[in-house]
């Protein structure tokens, strides 16, 4: 195996992929008709598609952990672009992060190992 793309349900495709341009994906694919599109940013890729949301109304249990170069620019850059995010913080397991949820209420922490931490997230 040589990748994996992690596939985010959603309601509304435009409305999603509004969200991560403003996180600072782009579109490198995009089907409306089926509902679908596949966003990159560097090397990381993720895809959006409407048509595996069968029930619209469930909580969503997805987690995107995304590894920007620089943590501090790219949480200024999501509030510079409109996106209400949290402050950053330090957690227990060395990683300074911020959490937030797409408008389809898929999870993403967005963090960097904090300076002097050497213990990595959960899952990682």
């Amino acid at each position: 195996m040589s990748r994996i793309i992690p596939m985010q349900p959603v309601r509304h495709l435009p409305r999603a992929i509004l969200f991560y341009e403003k996180l600072g994906f782009t579109v490198e694919d995009r089907r409306d008709d089926w509902g679908w599109a596949k966003l990159r940013w560097g090397e990381c890729r993720v895809m959006l598609d409407q048509s595996i949301n069968v029930n619209p109304d469930a909580p969503r249990g997805a987690v995107l952990y995304l590894y920007p170069d620089d943590l501090v620019a790219f949480h200024r850059q999501a509030r510079d672009n409109g996106l209400d995010v949290p402050d950053l913080e330090d957690t227990f397991y060395g990683m300074r992060e911020f959490r937030i949820d797409d408008p389809d209420g898929n999870r993403l922490w967005i963090g960097q190992q904090a300076t002097g931490q050497s213990v990595a997230p959960p899952g990682a």
